[in-house]
This record gives structure tokens, C-alpha cells and sequence, in this order.
């Protein structure tokens, strides 16, 4: 018998496995198609000549976990222990079920906000939890009264997702006292915040977990090298946790793979005296503009994308389609792959909405306008 009989491939490797096929432009699964820093590749070459290819200590190589928490002191004014509250993640996926498969008990409900990244729920199910799916406003910002209905004395987590993945939409201040005001009703309940791209923000200014000391003893903060620095194949990230939360998750993820990889530690240690992670707004920042002048005249109607490198559209003025329908025929017949938003949501949505990745090329990116454009 199957404990996951519901779930299938995730639409992500379905419309890259059709991009493939069908020898479509990709702007579908979240992964740039530019070069990686030529200097992060020299150092970690230079690595794994060397004799470093054993085991590193389960939590992390300890000068990285330094350089971690300095840059979360110099990111966000918190300090934090690099003993005791940092941890190596193979990927910010393995720190998300990690943690949950740590936290969350039988029976106990996590909160999740539609539309939401497809490994959130898993990892509940597993646990023989409940995953609580609330959705947002049409316009992709927290409904605050839907996700206090929700909770129960039964809540055990809620999850968040600052950037949002799909939508590129940022909490703002009144958001995160909202959430304090719930979370001081009910104080049992721990905070997932999932803020892999927390350094690709434009106008406005990303606020963290991390700056929320209210709630902090409660709170693990989910980061990402891969999205960070453009090398989502490495899989590596890290989690931020109290020291009483981190040490349930450290005996979950000492038993999924022990201790991440030595070469891609090592070389991710010398290259943060070197990378500038501040410019990574300006960077995409950058590219999401170009997109929108590109799109400009097109039939799409680009939502606002306030951080991630992902960029919203409605299609209404060119079909009644479901979104999986119409990317679908947007790919194989106009050679672009998007992503549907629907597969974000729990039950049926009447949002007709795609997906965009614009950390791309720009050669990429104006081959796929010029395509888009003739819808």
C-alpha cells in the first residue's frame, strides 16, 4: 500500500520532461541558464584536488558555519550560535522535511498557504499530520482571517514562503505583526519560514523571521546556496533554528544523509569572502525588468514580482483554458514552457495564471517574448 498513492511526478519535471521533447525554451523549472561565477568554479576545482573527500562533522564544516552566522548578523542584525543553530542542508528540500519530520507529531495539523511549493505537504503526510491548505488573496498576499480560522488547538506549524514562490510577492510589516498576534494566541505553535530567496528582493526590502525576536524561539529560517549563487544543481542550504528545535532536527537529518557535500562546503566557505550577496537584487532586478519590456504588447497581464526570479502572468485575454491546458499548448505549439499555477493549490482554483522564470540568458529571454508575443 502506498503512503503517497495521490501524488505523482510534480508538474515541474512534467513540463521540463516536455520542454525536452518538444525542444521548447525553458523558462518552466526555477534554475538559471547562465553561467555559475567562473572564481566559485576555480576554487572548487582547486577543492577537490585536495585530499578533503571524507566526511565533514554532521552539522557542517565549522568554518562555514561561522561565516553563516556572520552573515546573518550582518544581513539581519541576529546572532546566532554556530554550534548549536546552524545546521547543512542537502538542499533547502532536505532541511524543509527534515524539520518537519523532527516537529510535527500524529495527528497534529501544519498550516500552509496556497499557492504553495510542492514539497511542503509530504513531509506532513508522512508524519501522519495533517496539512491545513488556506489560501491567499486572489492578489497573492496573506488572508489573515482565513489563516486564523484555521488554527486549532491542534496547529502545530504554520509554513511561510517570503519571497513567495509562485507569485514573487513580499510580506510587509503588517503581515508579520499579524502573524506575532496569532502566534501569541496560540504559543505552541512553530513557525517554517522558507525564505530561499531572500536575497533576490527589488523595491521593496525583504523582512526576515530572523528579525522578529517575538517570536524567534519559535521560528526556523530555511536558506539557499543554490538559489544564492546560481548553482541549484549542488544542492545545498541551511537551516537557522533555537537550539532546542535544532536538536530534534539534527537527529532527523543525521539519518537522511548524515553530513552534505565536502567539495561544495569547502568551496562555498572560501567563496563568501569573495561574493557580494547584496548584489543579487540589482542582478535580477535587472533581468525581471527586461522580461516586462519585453512582454510589453503582448497579451499577457504580468502581476507584480516583488522578489524571486519568477514572474507572474494572467492569460485571460487570450484563453478560457485551464492553466495545465494552456501551457500545455503554449509549449508545444509556441515553443515556451511555463509552469501552471493551480498545481500550487490544494483543490481547483479559477486563477488563470502561468508561471515565468526570467533567470535566464537574455538572448533566452527574447527569443521567448518574441514566441509569447504571437498569442
Amino acid at each position: 500500500m502506498s503512503k503517497l498513492s495521490h501524488i505523482g511526478s510534480s508538474i515541474f519535471s512534467v513540463m521540463s520532461q516536455l520542454a525536452n521533447q518538444h525542444h521548447a525554451i525553458n523558462l518552466a523549472q526555477g534554475f538559471p541558464n547562465f553561467p555559475v561565477d567562473p572564481l566559485l568554479k576555480d576554487i572548487a576545482s582547486k577543492w577537490a584536488k585536495e585530499e578533503i573527500h571524507q566526511y565533514l562533522p554532521m552539522a557542517g564544516l565549522p568554518p562555514l558555519l561561522e561565516k553563516i552566522a556572520n552573515l546573518t548578523l550582518k544581513s539581519y542584525q541576529k546572532k546566532t550560535s554556530p554550534e548549536t543553530d546552524i545546521l547543512i542542508t542537502a538542499g533547502a528540500t532536505e532541511g524543509i522535511f527534515a524539520t518537519i519530520q523532527a516537529l510535527v507529531g500524529i495527528n497534529e495539523e501544519v498550516i500552509i498557504l496556497d499557492p504553495s511549493y510542492d514539497c511542503y505537504e509530504t513531509p506532513i503526510l508522512l508524519c501522519n499530520a495533517k496539512p491545513i491548505r488556506v489560501k491567499m488573496n486572489d492578489d497573492f498576499t496573506p488572508n489573515w482571517d482565513a489563516i486564523s480560522n484555521a488554527f486549532t488547538s491542534k496547529t502545530r506549524m504554520i509554513i511561510t514562503n517570503n519571497p513567495h514562490n509562485p507569485s514573487g510577492r513580499i510580506w510587509d510589516e503588517n503581515d508579520f505583526v499579524q502573524l506575532e498576534k496569532l502566534l501569541s494566541i496560540y504559543p505552541k505553535v512553530m513557525v517554517l519560514s522558507d525564505e530561499v530567496y531572500e536575497y533576490i528582493t527589488f523595491e521593496k526590502k525583504h523582512i526576515s523571521i530572523h528579525q522578529r525576536p517575538k517570536i524567534a524561539d519559535r521560528s526556523i529560517v530555511v536558506s539557499s546556496f543554490g538559489k544564492s549563487f546560481h548553482i541549484t544543481g549542488w544542492k545545498i542550504g541551511y537551516l537557522i533554528a533555537p537550539e532546542h528545535l535544532m536538536k530534534e532536527i539534527k537527529k532527523v537529518h543525521q539519518f537522511l544523509v548524515f553530513s552534505v557535500n565536502c567539495i561544495a562546503q569547502y568551496a562555498l566557505n572560501d567563496y563568501l569572502d569573495f561574493a557580494d550577496i547584496n548584489s543579487l537584487g540589482n542582478f535580477y532586478k535587472e533581468k525581471r525588468d527586461y522580461f516586462i519590456e519585453l512582454m510589453q504588447g503582448s497579451k499577457f497581464e504580468l502581476l507584480p514580482c516583488e522578489g524571486t526570479y519568477f514572474q507572474t502572468a494572467r492569460y485571460n485575454a487570450i484563453s478560457q483554458e485551464n492553466d495545465i491546458e494552456f501551457s500545455k499548448k503554449l509549449l508545444i505549439d509556441y515553443g515556451v514552457a511555463a509552469i501552471p499555477i493551480s498545481p500550487f493549490f490544494a483543490g481547483e482554483t479559477t486563477l488563470k495564471c502561468i508561471r515565468f522564470c526570467f533567470a535566464k540568458e537574455d538572448t533566452t529571454l527574447e527569443k521567448s517574448a518574441s514566441l509569447l508575443h504571437k498569442l
